[in-house]
C-alpha cells in the first residue's frame, strides 16, 4: 500500500559521511521525485534571520546616521578611483662622465679625451599618473602632504587624451634635441678653449630617460671630457637645465625634487638655471649649495671654480 506522506532518504548511505555537516537529506514524494531539501530550508532560513536582522538595524538607526555611514564607504571607494594628478618623486641620478647600462654615456672620437676625478650629475624625477597609468586618489593624497613629492594636474605635464606610446615618443624626441643642441653648444665652446674639434664626432647614450632637462650637463660633460683639466677636482657636483645650440641655459620643472635627489646621490654642488631661481631660494637641502648659471660659460666657470676651490666669486640664486 502507497502511503500519501513524503518519504525522508539519506541522500549518502556510505558511514564515512554520515557526519552532522556532511549528511544531507531530501524529502521525496511517493514518485520518487525531490521535493526540497533541508540544506536548501537551512539556507534560506539563515537567509531570511538575516534579512530580518539588517532590518532590524535600519530600524533601529536615524537617516542622518546611516547617511554618514553610506558617505564613509562612498569617500572609501573614492580615494582608491583614479586621480587626474601626476604624483613626482626625486628620480636617479646620472654621471654623464661614466656609464649607463654598460656603454658611456658621452663617447667621443677624433680627438684626445681626459678623465675627470668627480662627478657630473644630471637629475630626474619620477612621475606616476602618466598616459595609461592612473595613480588612486589616495596616493595623490599622499603626495600632498610629503615634503618629498609634487602633485601636478595631468594637463600641466601632458595633453588631454594623449596615450602612452604618444607621451613616450615625445619624451625621446626631447631628449634628442637635447643632446644635439648639447653637442653643437659644446663643440662650439672647446673651441674657444683652443681644443681642435674639428674631426670631432660625439654620440651620447642614455637608458630609460627622456626630456631636455639634462642639456646642460651633456654639455658640461662633452667638455670636461674634451679639456686636460681636471675641472671637478673630485668633487660631486649636480645641476639641470635646458640647453640651445647657442649655449643658453633654461628652465626646467621639478627643480625641488633634483636638488633633494642630488644631495641624496652625494652632491655638494648645484649648478641652476637663474630662470628657476624663485623655485630653489628656501628650499636647499643643508649641505648642498647652489650657483645661479643663465649660459654655459657661466656654467663651465662655475665648474672650474668649484674644483679648484676659489668659489668665492659664485653667484648664488636670490629671493
Amino acid at each position: 500500500m502507497m502511503s500519501d506522506m513524503p518519504i525522508l532518504h539519506h541522500a549518502n548511505k556510505d558511514q564515512s559521511t554520515r557526519s552532522k555537516n556532511a549528511r544531507r537529506y531530501e524529502l521525496l514524494d511517493d514518485d520518487g521525485k525531490d521535493v526540497e531539501s533541508l540544506q536548501d530550508r537551512g539556507v534560506l532560513a539563515r537567509l531570511d534571520r538575516s534579512v530580518t536582522r539588517w532590518q532590524e538595524y535600519l530600524q533601529a538607526h536615524s537617516m542622518r546616521y546611516l547617511i554618514s555611514i553610506f558617505g564613509v564607504i562612498l569617500a572609501g571607494a573614492m580615494l582608491f578611483m583614479p586621480s587626474p594628478y601626476v604624483v613626482e618623486i626625486p628620480g636617479p641620478t646620472r654621471n654623464v662622465l661614466g656609464e649607463s647600462g654598460g656603454s658611456q654615456i658621452i663617447s667621443i672620437s677624433g680627438a684626445t679625451t681626459y678623465a675627470d676625478t668627480g662627478q657630473l650629475l644630471m637629475l630626474t624625477v619620477n612621475a606616476s599618473g602618466l598616459p595609461g597609468y592612473p595613480v588612486p586618489n589616495v596616493y595623490a593624497l599622499w603626495g600632498w602632504a610629503s615634503p618629498h613629492m609634487e602633485v601636478l594636474p595631468q594637463e600641466a605635464i601632458f595633453p588631454k587624451g594623449q596615450t602612452a606610446e604618444e607621451y613616450q615618443e615625445e619624451t625621446d624626441a626631447e631628449m634628442s634635441e637635447s643632446q644635439s643642441a648639447a653637442q653643437t653648444a659644446a663643440l662650439a665652446y672647446a673651441k674657444k678653449l683652443g681644443v681642435d674639434v674639428s674631426n670631432v664626432k660625439v654620440s651620447m647614450h642614455i637608458d630609460d630617460i627622456g626630456g631636455p632637462s639634462a642639456g646642460m650637463m651633456y654639455t658640461l660633460g662633452v667638455i670636461d671630457k674634451l679639456t686636460e683639466q681636471d675641472e671637478s677636482g673630485g668633487k660631486t657636483i649636480a645641476g639641470t637645465g635646458t640647453i640651445d645650440k647657442d649655449g643658453n641655459v633654461g628652465a626646467i620643472g621639478g627643480i625641488r625634487l633634483k636638488m633633494i635627489g642630488a644631495k641624496r646621490d652625494g652632491a655638494t654642488w648645484f649648478l641652476a638655471p637663474a630662470s628657476n631661481c624663485d623655485e630653489v631660494v628656501g628650499h636647499v637641502p643643508p649641505g648642498l649649495t647652489d650657483v645661479k648659471v643663465s649660459n654655459i660659460d657661466e656654467a663651465y666657470q662655475a665648474l672650474v671654480a668649484i674644483g679648484s676651490g676659489n668659489t668665492q666669486g659664485l653667484e648664488h640664486c636670490t629671493a
